[in-house]
This record gives C-alpha cells, structure tokens and sequence, in this order.
C-alpha cells in the first residue's frame, strides 16, 4: 500500500495534521482501500490519548481527571467525527419512525433528545470504565487504552464487508460500505488482532472478540431497521466498539 494513502486515511478519519503533499494522488473514490490501515489509526490515537491520560493520572491529577483527559482526548483526535454518527444514529433509530423518516432524521445536523442521551451515556461509561481499570500499572493502564481505538476502528469493517449503503445516491459512508474485499476485511481483522495481542495479551484478545460479537449484531440490528448501514452507522460502531472493549476488559 501506498504512503500516500496511509496519510489520506489519518488525514480523513482524525484531525491530526497531514500536509496535503503527503496524501497527493489518492482520489477520494479510493479511501476504501485504506481500511486495512484502520488499526493503525487507532493505535496512533491510542496512544496518544492513552500518555496523556496515564500522565495525567500519574502526575497528580486523579485517575478521574486522566480518565476524563483519555476520553477529551479521543474526542478532539477526530473531530468528534463518530460521536456525532452516534448521536445521529440514535436519533434515528429510537424514532420510532418508519425506514425513510429514520434517514432523514439522522440527515439532521441538530441534536435530538435520543442523540443527546447516547452521548451522555457513551461518555460517562467509557470514563467510568477507565477509572475502574486505573487500578492497573501505569504500563498495563497505558497498554488498554492503547488498544480501545485499536479494536473499535477494526470492528468497523464488519459494517463495511459485504454490506449496503442505505441511503440513495452518494454519502460520505458510501466509499466505504460495500466496496471491501474479503481479503481487506481479512488484513483488517488480523492486523488488529495483531496490535491488540502484542500489546495487551490474551486479555485484549479476548475483549476484542466480545467487542467483534457485538458490533457484528450492531450491524445486522443496523441493517434490519436501515435497510444497510451509513456513514453514522460506521462512526456509531466505532465509538460503540471502544465502550465494549473497555467493558470487556473489566470482567476479563
């Protein structure tokens, strides 16, 4: 694969800076092909977020201050990108309207009580899993939650392989959403796999498939209601897929 679409993808799914030289050459319609690099990104951010938290809470801040650093952190890396997929996709679901009205609700730029509450509720719990996991050494700390991003930006391809973009026309989601091989999907999985059983051991691995499980039934609950997945769907099982992870890891 290309460098230059390693630094399309990072410049596309986070708000790392990337000078425009670096991803020159890769048109849009191609991002697809840079899923398999999807672990990585996680791995850059987690790490990132993960020194700041664990620095934090080392330095006398609290582990409930790095907790709440960890999770800031992640939120300001992408843009808050997939919490607002979250949000969108939970005002849709729980409408309690019919297939078409659904997707013009999550078309919504504005907040809506459901959005709201997922927020709420996807924030406090990962900050709260955090704290509890603070009882760890600061390298084991700092290994999971390395690995949270690492395992919810890999389950993302589950919503991608062999799916349908829900919506007519073109989306954002639809450079993603059915265009993976079985052989992107298959890299995906494995590099993820890889990432998360090098740096948190038997442990990760064991709540990255929980997390793999649950975003599989996420995506075909997804489906049955949207009729396929969007772009909110995608950011809604990464976000989902870290909280999972976090959780995984507390009964591990």
């Amino acid at each position: 694969m290309k460098p230059a679409m390693f630094w399309a993808t990072l410049q596309f799914i986070t708000r790392i800076p990337v000078p425009a030289s670096w991803a020159s050459g890769v048109d849009f319609r191609q991002y697809g092909r840079g899923v398999p690099i999807f672990p990585l990104v996680g791995l850059i951010v987690g790490a990132i977020a993960a020194a700041i938290s664990v620095a934090i809470s080392q330095s006398g801040g609290g582990i409930y201050i790095g907790a709440m650093g960890y999770v800031l952190v992640l939120a300001l890396l992408t843009g808050g990108f997939h919490l607002d997929g979250l949000a969108d996709t939970c005002d849709g679901i729980f409408s309690a309207r019919n297939r078409e009205r659904m997707l013009e609700i999550m078309r919504d730029s504005r907040l809506g009580t459901h959005g709201g509450l997922a927020l709420v509720f996807c924030i406090g719990i990962k900050t709260l899993a955090v704290v509890e996991l603070s009882h760890l050494l600061p390298l084991q700390l700092f290994a999971v939650l390395v690995c949270a991003p690492v395992a919810g930006r890999t389950a993302m391809v589950l919503l991608m392989y062999r799916q349908r973009y829900s919506r007519e026309g073109e989306g954002m989601g639809n450079i993603y959403i059915g265009q993976v091989s079985r052989r992107e999907t298959g890299s995906t999985l494995l590099l993820g796999g890889i990432f998360i059983g090098v740096i948190s051991g038997w442990q990760g691995l064991f709540a990255m498939g929980i997390t793999l499980m649950a975003v599989y039934g996420l995506s075909r609950y997804f489906c049955y209601h949207l009729g396929g997945q969007t772009g909110d769907t995608l950011g809604a099982s990464e976000e989902l897929g870290e909280v999972i992870f976090l959780l995984a890891l507390l009964w591990s």
